[in-house]
């Protein structure tokens, strides 16, 4: 595994992190989840990114299970923003059966940060990020949602503070209020726009990226052939609609595409998904890649990426593979 800085905050942590918003009440199997998350920390894995929205605070307290006595070996990243306890804050519609609102007022942050401290069984929260950007009606200026989390930082309730799915705008209005070591966004393969604002910016500035989605729900693992059926209440039953490389034909020019990879898979013992992973960590900008797990076999493999090196001409074959590819039909 290899660990890269958390921007200037002082803490590093591994390239390949562990994205926890699967984790939720009813229909999830938290033992596996937890024996998933050891299996990562044991093969290098530090990074743990989870929010109290994943589950309505079930992700968090399964993550608190899992890092049990080995609060020594972690990076502990979680969210505020997403609030639902009353109606401070904006309405953001509903979630998992939940109405919600998003709320980046002081008030609102100290509640969630003090109920993701008890959860997730932690006396400082390493990385706290705000979960989105605030939306009318109530628009708390940026400038004192991070008075709020500067404060919280000078009490010791967090190390480092983050964003997530901001504009350029909004990452620079951030930075310009405090000190912002992170940014977290939706990258890959396929879905390479933020190279164009976001990945630059953050590398011009010395801020941390944890790219999320980076294997697009499996679609980058090489595993989705075209006799994969989703479960009637998976949302990608329905993806093509919005997410049209999960249609039949665009599953199939993904296939082609890493057939063409396989002397690259056999070179570096690897599979597609690991092969995705260390592409992405690879680009301008990108400093930690984060992937959801379900088993420990998952955790170990994903945890694997981390010590793949591509040389050069390699990750420049797989970017012209891919603008060869194009856009999905």
């Amino acid at each position: 595994m290899r660990y890269r800085p958390l921007g200037t905050s002082g803490i590093d942590a591994s390239i390949v992190g562990l994205g926890t918003a699967a984790i939720r009440p009813g229909d999830t199997d938290d033992n596996g989840f937890v024996n998933a998350i050891r299996a990562a920390i044991d093969e290098g894995v530090t990074l743990i990114d989870t929010a109290p929205s994943y589950g309505w605070g079930h992700s968090e307290e399964v993550v608190g299970k899992a890092i049990e006595g080995r609060l020594d070996q972690v990076v502990i990243a979680t969210k505020c923003g997403v609030w639902w306890e009353d109606e401070r804050g904006s309405y953001n519609g509903v979630k998992d059966g939940k109405a919600n609102r998003v709320s980046l007022r002081p008030d609102t942050i100290t509640i969630e940060v003090e109920n993701s401290l008890r959860r997730l069984g932690v006396d400082t929260i390493d990385l706290l990020q705000c979960h989105k950007p605030a939306i009318p009606p109530e628009e708390t200026p940026i400038p004192e949602t991070m008075g709020c989390l500067m404060e919280l930082k000078d009490q010791g309730k967090i190390r480092a503070i983050g964003v997530s799915n901001v504009s350029l705008e909004q990452l620079d209005a951030y930075r310009e209020a405090g000190d912002l070591a992170t940014d977290q966004f939706r990258y890959s393969m396929i879905l390479r726009d933020r190279e164009a604002d976001i990945l630059p910016y953050c590398s011009e500035h010395n801020i941390a990226t944890l790219t999320y989605w980076s294997l697009e729900q499996g679609l980058l693992t090489g595993k989705v052939g075209l006799d994969r059926v989703f479960s009637e209440n998976d949302f990608r039953n329905t993806a093509g609609e919005w997410l049209p490389w999960f249609k039949l034909e665009n599953r199939q020019r993904l296939l082609d595409m890493f057939a063409g990879w396989a002397d690259l898979t056999e070179k570096y013992d690897c599979t597609i998904a690991q092969l995705a992973i260390a592409w992405t960590a690879a680009q301008r900008g990108a400093t930690h890649v984060l992937c959801g797990i379900r088993t420990v076999e998952q955790g170990i493999q994903n945890a694997g990426a981390g010590a793949l090196e591509l040389e050069a001409n390699e990750i420049q074959r797989l970017r012209d593979d891919l603008i060869a590819l194009g856009d999905p039909v």
